[in-house]
């Protein structure tokens, strides 16, 4: 009896020593370049990676917002320095609506050039390269970066990437995704996957001028930006970038519209999304429970700075909210704001998720930033948007075309027209039934969108960096793809045939002519 004891003991110990030798071999190193200032892309990021970390694995973070409280696992490569690159842009963006699309589009690709660089100049990022570290998969954000690609081929590592703004050019191109300009609109335009014959001409010619801007004048720029840091790398940027083995996606088919993907095109989007709401600070909890007729919640993200906002259209906003009811809550980033009604509560942050997971809040008034209508959508809150730039104005015309919410005009905002869009979306019932009803669509998932990206960045591991989901289509040049060759021999080819057969028809035609009239002749004399 004593022996058998012994015997079940020991299996028991050989059992967890299995268990715990496996979960060492499982446990993988990550890097992941979360480069740019913009909080909002860094908190999708981040997400990710703090879910890793927690899941024993060790990862390295490169971003310019080390952690507060540091957790197990998650190790910080500072880039104090992009602060201070993004600060003056930051200032420009409310001006953004004054310049011409063109503009715009050149302005976007010379910050992705000048972020690019501070990133890889670092002495942080230097430092790490020049490090004995070895990774078995980077993580890179996909926007306006593609030289910092070079670190997965610098490491010898899988690319994966993380596209913050959804599926657009930037990333599909990394994995082959097919994007037909008749129903997948560009994210700057006001747009939606049903679109009338101007509209898609318009949507083509856009797509087409900002395809010729971004592989003649951007790419290029970013390609030199990757030789100058990676010499000594045997596969130039072009080629790193398109065999990205993952792009995930921070968004999903509920909050957008159907389009193709290729099977390691990822959509988890509101995997940042906090499940289960915490408990808000007194004085908010307080400020909101308080209000008889509900909260609005007032926020332009973490890039737009409401308190750079110009003086008239802050008067004008301030006008609306002294004529309001509820009370409002507004991301404002200054200590005081002169004119500031009673019914208003202003903080440089609030616990956006928390705050709109409150039963008490009735409207988010937002840029119309994918985070936020992510956010909106969960937690079922009608939204009023006054995009500003970027993928913003694809947001709000989603949201408009969906009815959960409206979208202002940020050059023509006025008191009247804010007031009008508030009592309508409190008052018109179709806007919460509408956002309560994408917002259980959204919600039935085979599986949360966290889980399932830490289910296909490990998979990538796993398997060696995925080749096997490496898309043909990829390998072939504009010619190839589109099979414009293939067309030019098959159609070509037998338009020529036929062409042919019709001209020697007519030869033989006008022979046969020639044969009969002089027979003719001859019967009359």
């Amino acid at each position: 009896m004593k022996f058998q004891t012994l015997t079940l003991s020991g299996s028991l110990l050989l059992t967890l020593f299995a268990f715990s030798t496996l979960n060492v071999v499982a446990a993988s190193k990550y890097l992941a370049v979360l480069h740019t200032a913009g909080k909002s892309h860094f908190i999708v990021g981040s997400s990710l990676m703090r879910a890793l970390a927690q899941k024993g694995h060790e990862v390295y973070v490169i971003s310019p917002f080390p952690q507060k409280q540091p957790i197990e696992n998650y190790n910080d490569i500072p880039l104090p320095s992009m602060i201070k690159a993004f600060a003056d842009t930051v200032k420009n963006f409310w001006e953004i609506n004054d310049r011409s699309m063109v503009a715009n589009i050149f302005s976007r690709y010379d910050l992705g050039t000048r972020i690019t660089e501070v990133a890889l100049n670092d002495s942080n990022v230097q430092q790490l390269m020049a490090s004995n570290h070895t990774f078995d998969a980077v993580i890179c954000e996909v926007f306006l970066s593609e030289a910092l690609y070079g670190l997965s081929e610098h490491f010898k590592a899988p690319l994966i990437g993380l596209g913050t703004f959804g599926a657009i050019s930037w990333n599909t191109d990394m994995v082959g995704s097919p994007s037909p300009p008749s129903y997948v609109p560009l994210v700057a335009l006001k747009l939606t996957d049903r679109m009338t014959l101007m509209e898609r001409v318009q949507n083509l010619a856009f797509l087409t001028l900002e395809k010729i801007i971004m592989e003649w004048y951007y790419l290029p720029r970013q390609a030199a930006i990757y030789r100058k840091y990676f010499p000594h790398l045997p596969r130039d940027m072009y080629e790193v970038r398109k065999n990205a083995a993952l792009v995930l996606l921070n968004t999903h088919v509920s909050l957008a519209y159907p389009r193709p993907y290729m099977p390691n095109q990822i959509e988890v989007g509101g995997m940042h999304i906090n499940r289960h709401r915490k408990p808000l600070p007194e004085k908010i909890e307080k400020f909101i429970n308080d209000s008889k007729h509900g909260v609005i919640y007032f926020s332009m993200g973490s890039n737009l700075k409401s308190k750079d906002m110009p003086v008239e259209k802050k008067n004008e906003i301030l006008k609306a909210f002294k004529n309001l009811k509820q009370r409002v809550l507004w991301k404002f980033e200054d200590k005081e704001m002169k004119g500031k009604p009673e019914n208003v509560l202003i903080s440089d942050w609030f616990p956006q998720d928390d705050i709109l997971a409150h039963k008490n809040v009735k409207v988010f008034i937002t840029h119309g930033g994918l985070l936020s209508t992510t956010e909106s959508i969960y937690h079922g809150v009608p939204v009023i948007g006054i995009p500003i730039f970027g993928d913003q104005f694809l947001n709000m015309a989603a949201a408009e075309r969906n009815g959960y919410g409206l979208t202002l005009d940020y050059k023509t905002l006025k008191a009247e027209s804010l007031l009008r869009a508030l009592k309508r979306v409190i008052n018109e019932e179709s806007f919460q039934h509408n956002i309560m009803e994408i917002s259980q669509r959204y919600k039935d998932q085979d599986m949360l969108p966290m889980d399932r990206a830490i289910y296909w960045v490990e998979h990538v591991v796993r398997q060696n960096g995925a080749k096997y989901l490496h898309c043909a289509g990829l390998d072939l040049n504009f010619v190839q793809y589109h099979n414009l060759d293939a067309m030019l021999i098959l159609y070509g080819g037998f338009a020529l045939v036929l062409f042919i057969v019709v001209y020697c028809m007519k030869l033989l035609f006008k022979t046969l002519v020639r044969m009969v009239k002089p027979k003719r002749k001859e019967k009359r004399n």
